[in-house]
């Protein structure tokens, strides 16, 4: 993860600010391409093939390509993965979310192009770009990520249940691993490739390292105290700011529109963003 830092440090200005909403606004597309002309995925998917004779569009356009079929459901998923990834941008940084999201879409091609040199033409024939290598598992990583970095936040499973985001990641994880011996168990083995190569990008930033509890909600916080200690009030630039919350660290100054509140439950002046106010570890 010190790659990680000093890329980060050179090109961090590179990073993709509201990068959920571009991935959302590639779902709109492919789901108004799907209704209005169906025919019309096939050009897009990621096939290594095609590509390697000169439709290179092919390399981009699979993102176009909708993870599932459109329903109320669906919607309400978008909107919960809109909420998530928007959440980690700003608690791991634009710069390193843009990174983890960019790193799985390259894993899948990559896989793509290893798969088809095993497979040759079968490949084009039974049409593993549209079928496998789509956006369903990059959506996963987002929420298995989400729930690595908050896994006591609390959220409304069908918007009834409370349940801890932990147990909808290991819930995620078991579907995961059950899809993979399925699929091996039928003898369908090419299947796992796009699954191992989408998620290889939560593995590395989670399992290779432990730099990323650096940027865990508990570690923000307490380094965010330590600051406010040493020097109450003031940002890195010199200027002064008079909210600024306890988990993120986030400022009125980093988003005008943010709404900040302190929480009477907590011992101490604790104040926190509108995203936390209510997920918060109540100090005692």
């Amino acid at each position: 993860m010190r790659l990680i830092t000093r890329l980060e440090q050179k090109f961090g200005r590179y990073g993709i600010h509201n990068l959920t909403i571009y991935i959302i606004i590639c779902y709109a597309i492919g789901y108004a391409l799907e209704l209005v002309q169906p025919a019309m995925l096939g050009y897009l998917s990621l096939d290594p093939g095609l590509i390697l004779h000169g439709q290179v569009w092919r390399i981009f356009t699979w993102i176009l390509i909708p993870p599932s079929s459109l329903d109320i459901f669906t919607i309400i998923m978008l909107y919960f993965y809109y909420s998530i990834g928007s959440t980690l941008e700003r608690t791991w940084g634009t710069f390193r979310y843009t990174l983890y999201i960019v790193s799985g879409l390259l894993f899948m091609i990559i896989g793509a192009f290893i798969l088809y040199f095993i497979m040759g033409d079968l490949y084009t024939m039974m049409d593993l770009g549209g079928m496998a290598f789509s956006t369903y598992y990059i959506s996963t990583s987002i929420l298995l990520a989400f729930a690595a970095t908050y896994p006591d936040m609390q959220v409304l499973f069908w918007f009834i249940f409370p349940l801890k985001i932990k147990w909808l990641g290991i819930l995620y994880a078991v579907q995961i691993i059950y899809d993979v011996i399925r699929y091996l168990r039928n003898g369908i083995w090419f299947m796992v490739i796009p699954i191992v190569a989408s998620l290889l990008n939560f593995v590395i930033f989670f399992f290779s390292t432990r730099d990323l509890a650096h940027y865990k909600p508990k570690e923000i916080k307490r380094r965010r105290d330590f600051q406010k200690a040493v020097n109450p009030g003031r940002m890195r630039d010199g200027s002064i700011t008079k909210h600024k919350c306890a988990v993120c660290g986030q400022t009125e100054q980093d988003d005008p529109d943010l709404e900040f509140r302190f929480c009477s439950r907590c011992n101490g002046n604790y104040e926190y963003c509108q995203n936390h106010l209510f997920t918060h570890t109540h100090v005692k």
